[in-house]
């Protein structure tokens, strides 16, 4: 006879199993769709100065900005803890990774690949990809979980999305637009068929026959849908002005690396590109954004709800690396970062306020 306790058994065993399956996860370890963060920066514009180490996190079950509890270059935080599957699982022969950034940790920055940061980890049935826009970072995975000390002065983000299987063979050929600069991956025998391109990405392979942009749909492991722009070297344009806006038919607020020879605000076209220039925080305190070397962007207009967080800044020499950012419409995303842009500048470089 199936007893009471025969039946806890087993389902302690299914619990331990849905637990076990690659994903993003939240700040208790628990699987999630998806989350983003922002790393607060070490300097404020109102004065006070923070520890660099500081973020804001919103997830998939959370969906509004908290505060969190936790420092990002701790385990417990959301980006330790979905690293955490990678660091304790990345030499077995049944799991697919690649961790890239064009400044990997302990080397100069590289030119001749994407200006892009990232980390892919997948088993044959789902994993995640975490895109961010931090230099050095994460470590090699024999050197465990941590956080760069030069990446604590400026404001940085992230975005983890969990997808089944399937879409990282899409994700595969959106990396060879992105032709990102890999400094650790594994892709063993059994998988090489199937994510080939993935298995070239890895052995330092060149696509000379892509083609400029590539934009697809990706699904996540839940069915949110997100886009996701690819461009390669051979589009020779700002991203966002040349194509994210034009593509998604509306005006976009944009923040990312200011520099002397950031691009201006762009109205050449049919929609418009404006700098965003100084940010608000849930926590009361705001800040300009030579602070800031997150790369994001949301629609001007509350009706489009469109965010795209990604790779690229609005620089000249950037307009020739290749890289690509991820969109979506939900409504809880665009709501956190469209109600923390303050000022942008206008056509005229003008600053104006919200």
């Amino acid at each position: 006879m199936f007893g009471l306790y025969q039946f806890a058994v087993l389902y302690l065993i299914a619990m331990s199993m849905v637990a076990a399956e690659i994903s993003c996860r939240n700040e208790a370890g628990d699987p999630i769709d998806w989350f983003v963060v922002y790393k607060l920066p070490m300097l404020k514009m109102n004065g006070s100065t923070g520890s660099g180490l500081d973020y804001l996190y919103m997830d998939s079950t959370n969906q509004e900005w908290q505060i969190s509890k936790f420092q990002i270059n701790t385990t417990k935080s959301a980006v330790g803890q979905v690293l955490q599957q990678l660091y304790q699982d990345y030499d077995k022969n049944n799991t697919v990774y690649m961790i890239y950034n064009d400044a990997p940790p302990n080397v100069t920055n590289s030119t001749r690949k994407g200006h892009t940061k990232g980390i892919l980890f997948f088993d044959n049935s789902q994993g995640f990809w975490l895109i961010h826009s931090v230099p050095h970072f994460p470590p090699y995975p024999e050197d465990g979980y941590g956080y760069p000390s030069t990446g604590k002065r400026f404001g940085q983000t992230a975005i983890c999305v969990t997808y089944q299987y399937n879409e990282f063979k899409e994700i595969a050929t959106q990396l060879l637009y992105y032709n990102p600069n890999v400094y650790n991956c594994s892709v063993p025998d059994i998988y090489q068929k199937e994510m080939w391109m993935l298995h070239k990405i890895c052995l330092g392979g060149h696509f000379p026959w892509i083609d400029s942009t590539r934009l697809t749909q990706l699904n996540s492991a839940r069915g949110e849908v997100f886009l996701n722009f690819a461009k390669s070297k051979y589009f020779i344009d700002d991203i966002f002005a040349a194509w994210i806006a034009q593509k998604l038919r509306t005006n976009m607020l944009v923040e990312s690396w200011q520099s002397r020879q950031q691009l201006s605000s762009n109205c050449s076209l049919q929609y418009h590109v404006y700098n965003i220039n100084r940010i608000g925080l849930p926590t009361q305190s705001t800040f300009q954004t030579f602070y800031d070397h997150s790369k994001w962007c949301v629609s001007q207009s509350n009706e489009d709800l469109w965010t795209c967080i990604g790779d690229l800044n609005r620089h000249p020499a950037q307009t020739r690396r290749s890289g690509g950012f991820i969109c979506t419409q939900n409504k809880h995303i665009y709501t956190a970062f469209r109600n923390m842009v303050l000022y942008y500048k206008n056509c005229t470089d003008t600053e104006y306020k919200i």
